[in-house]
């Protein structure tokens, strides 16, 4: 990492001697020679104001083209013709592709550039080995496989952060060896000689791999579909793409009604990158380009702009037509994320660590996110620089104590790269040890700098307590009840929805010479000579035999269940890989038929046959809103893990179902008769149905972490309050002589609670009434128990005086008398 960065400081340094020597200044006009003679219009890249646009042009006249397009793109800036001006391998044109930002972006981001090939971007080794698990759990826990071969640096100190944030994530590996591998190697090869599907139906879980879920890594383009046109390497985020993937710049060249297009020839990145469409002009990165892959798996990508999926194409357009496909899916607009309608995107949060990886491996996204929500809002307790390191992401340990964290006064040469605001009271920390660059603290106070230009102020949680500001929930929730902030992630309450979609019936079918394209196979292409500055994977003949297709059981949004995560905090699940596998073999024979694979023997509360290889996967909704209601968790059987309705509504789906004329005890009538919904092999229970009542677990809950399982027993019976209403009702109106005269009395006086929140105040006056009366009693008895017992001494003790006395007063009156 270091000699690359000294590389790209002697290459600057060159360059920008080279223009000074000649007397020539890096904002000298651009003359319109080379490319531009072609591509006049073209929007430029960055303000032509910019340092970055400066030193572009600098060296670009260090490189005979003053326009600097040669920078980015290479190719001949002589040339007078496309031909020439886009002549051999040197010409570039999609300067982000991994397989060419070495010569393109590097020289200037040699701190990011090179951590590309390790994060989770292009490794995908998180999405690789949940798939892996749902067909056996053929790596277990680890996560050995990413799209190509890599390795972490022999030193740790080569791990990008602070000297804090190494040491914390050394700390992390050690507990987490199996989510921070050493190393990966590229993921097996889909089967070609299929007879070995006979024998191990699993293998086709490489033809799933590669022709489905690894087409978002950073290495290829990607589907050309509506929603998912974006670039490679840098460009996948930092180039703006519409939906439809057509051109809407000034550049006379580029066709504008062929899809596959950039929207405009313009870098997007922080708040001081500045990019114009059409006369309106916007900074950072918009939501949409994170989404172009972030729409499967947990969906959050569309979840955070408000998206939930649907199996229907409605409502209709004008003339009668579906609703547009989008990532190829239908949606339902739902709730916005809170962060979202307050102008925040995703890298308002996520920091570079986040995105482009710290330069070592992280096996999921919960092992290389480092931020969690307290790092901005605290607790009602604590203010985020007042909490330690490792606040909220716990593993397997107790909640972090410790010196607190502070607040930090310098930036990484990494984060100065971008917009460096002043940091007024510090920037605050993350829980993993590294500044916050865009999020800094004003007094109590924090402000969150949105890439899109605003000044957000947050009031955090202590302050707001401080202030009286929580409302009842909030203040019971969170100060009254602190075991919630202890033991669970915020947005295991404030993740309004999640997408939950039961059931994913996966056909892969290998009959009559079907095949799909290999992604990974089409990124490794790009390694051969001559292929990688190609702009994308069009005409590569990188298939392989078979044809994927899904479908669903059910859909749902509401109530996510609540299970623990790898951290060991209580949070939302929601179905992950839940595969009922149908394989077709080439003859168009039946391999297996909604088959179900089992995991390793003795994994996820298993004994020797293993577990059902569907699984329950915790995650961050980001759907972040008012919190859910108490009843939702504390009175619902989904919450608690049993299921939808208790997993009682739906018939055992590995039973068939006939539907036909039949007698009244069952019995099918008509011998044509065939079975309407095929049995799902092994599934006795609902999808939604991950632990039992006794607490046998039914499903994997997380596959990533080994930590990660059901609520137990005790955690599920503390938190179960089903049922409370009979707690008073079993007595109402007539089971007891008290309470059926008081009953008898508010009726007379028609003082009986109707409304909810009459209740709320009859059951917080009895609470109260019980409450000062038990304390009374502990009180006043005593007291009463004490008095009597003085009062019976004292006058006991009187009385024994006033017996001397007569005694006394008798024998004077004997001796007078005598």
């Amino acid at each position: 990492m270091r000699w690359r960065l000294l590389r790209a400081t002697i290459i600057l340094a060159t360059y920008a001697f080279q223009y000074q020597a000649d007397g020539q200044t890096p904002d000298s006009p651009v003359d319109s020679s080379g490319c531009l003679s072609c591509h006049t219009g073209i929007e430029p890249i960055r303000d032509p104001e910019s340092g970055m646009m400066r030193q572009i042009v600098a060296m670009g006249r260090g490189l005979g083209d003053p326009a600097g397009c040669v920078v980015r793109h290479g190719g001949d800036p002589a040339g007078r013709t496309e031909e020439d001006a886009h002549a051999g391998e040197g010409f570039y044109p999609e300067p982000g592709s991994p397989w060419i930002n070495e010569f393109t972006c590097e020289p200037c981001h040699a701190d990011h550039v090179p951590t590309q090939w390790n994060s989770l971007m292009m490794t995908e080794s998180g999405k690789i080995q949940g798939t892996a698990w749902a067909f056996g759990s053929l790596e277990g826990y680890e996560h050995r496989w990413g799209n190509y071969d890599a390795e972490n640096p022999e030193d740790a100190a080569e791990r990008i952060g602070t000297d804090s944030y190494r040491a914390y994530m050394e700390n992390l590996r050690s507990m987490e060896p199996g989510a921070f591998p050493d190393a990966q190697t590229t993921l097996p090869q889909a089967p070609t000689d299929l007879s070995v599907l006979a024998d191990h139906p699993e293998r086709a879980a490489f033809t799933y791999h590669r022709s489905e879920c690894q087409r978002c890594h950073l290495a290829v383009k990607g589907r050309q579909k509506r929603g998912d046109y974006r670039g490679m390497g840098c460009s996948a985020c930092h180039i703006p793409y519409g939906n439809e993937g057509l051109y809407e710049g000034s550049d006379p060249t580029i066709d504008r009604d062929e899809s596959g297009h950039l929207l405009v020839h313009s870098l997007q990145s922080t708040r001081e990158t500045s990019v114009t469409i059409h006369g309106t002009s916007y900074s950072g990165i918009p939501v949409e380009t994170c989404t172009t892959c972030h729409d499967r798996g947990k969906r959050i990508g569309v979840t955070f702009q408000l998206l939930m999926e649907s199996a229907f194409v409605s409502p209709f357009t004008e003339g009668g037509g579906e609703q547009l496909a989008l990532h190829t899916k239908h949606y339902i607009a739902m709730q916005m994320d809170y962060h979202y309608r307050m102008g925040m995107m995703c890298q308002d949060c996520h920091t570079s660590s986040d995105v482009h990886g710290d330069g070592f491996l992280a096996g999921t996204n919960l092992a290389q996110i480092q931020i969690e929500c307290s790092d901005c809002h605290g607790t009602p307790e604590y203010y985020p620089w007042e909490l330690p390191l490792g606040w909220g992401d716990e593993f397997r340990t107790p909640p972090r104590t410790g010196e607190p964290r502070g607040v930090a006064t310098i930036l990484s040469p990494r984060d100065q790269q971008g917009t460096v605001h002043p940091p007024e009271d510090g920037y605050l920390i993350t829980a993993r040890g590294n500044p916050f660059p865009d999020v800094t603290r004003r007094g109590n106070r924090v402000i969150v700098h949105t890439a899109g230009g605003e000044d957000l102020e947050l009031s955090p949680l202590k302050l707001q307590a401080s202030d009286e500001e929580l409302d009842v929930e909030a203040r019971v929730a969170m100060v009254q009840i602190d075991l919630h902030m202890n033991t669970m992630e915020c947005y295991a309450c404030h993740g309004t929805w999640i997408p939950q979609c039961y059931g994913c019936h996966l056909k892969i079918d290998y009959s009559e010479g079907k095949r799909s394209f290999d992604w990974v196979a089409a990124g490794h292409r790009h390694k051969e000579p001559g292929y990688a500055a190609d702009s994308g994977e069009s005409g590569y003949d990188t298939h392989v035999p078979g044809q994927v297709s899904e479908q669903r059981s059910y859909m749902r949004w509401e109530d996510p269940a609540l299970a623990l995560n790898g951290e060991q905090r209580v949070s939302p699940v929601t179905p992950g890989c839940q595969p009922s596998v149908t394989i077709v073999g080439p003859n168009g024979e039946t391999i297996v038929q909604n088959h179900i694979f089992r995991t390793a023997d003795g994994t996820e509360g298993s004994g020797p046959e293993g577990q059902l290889g569907i699984d329950h996967s915790p995650g961050q909704p980001h759907t972040t809103g008012h919190a859910r209601s108490c009843e939702s968790c504390h009175m619902s059987e989904k919450a608690l893990g049993y299921g939808i309705g208790g997993g009682r509504l739906n018939r055992p789906w590995d039973q068939p179902t006939v539907v036909d004329l039949m007698t009244v005890d069952g019995e099918v009538l008509p011998q044509s008769a065939r079975t309407q919904i095929e049995p799902t092999e092994r599934l006795e229970a609902d999808w939604s149905r991950f632990v039992t009542e006794e607490g046998r677990q039914l499903q994997t809950v997380g596959h990533h972490f080994s930590s990660s399982r059901p609520l137990n027993n005790k955690e599920r019976h503390n938190m179960d309050r089903q049922g409370l209403c009979l707690s008073c009702h079993q007595e109402i109106p007539k089971e007891s002589l008290a309470v059926s005269l008081l009953h008898h009395v508010a009726k007379f006086a028609d003082a009986l609670p109707k409304t909810n929140e009459e209740h709320a105040g009859l059951v917080n006056k009895i609470l109260l009434f019980s409450a000062w009366g038990q304390a009374g009693g502990a009180v006043v008895t005593p007291l009463v128990i004490i008095v009597v017992v003085v009062w019976f001494l004292v006058h006991r003790r009187r009385g024994g005086r006033a017996a001397i006395a007569r005694e006394s007063s008798t024998e004077d009156t004997l001796e007078g008398q005598g």
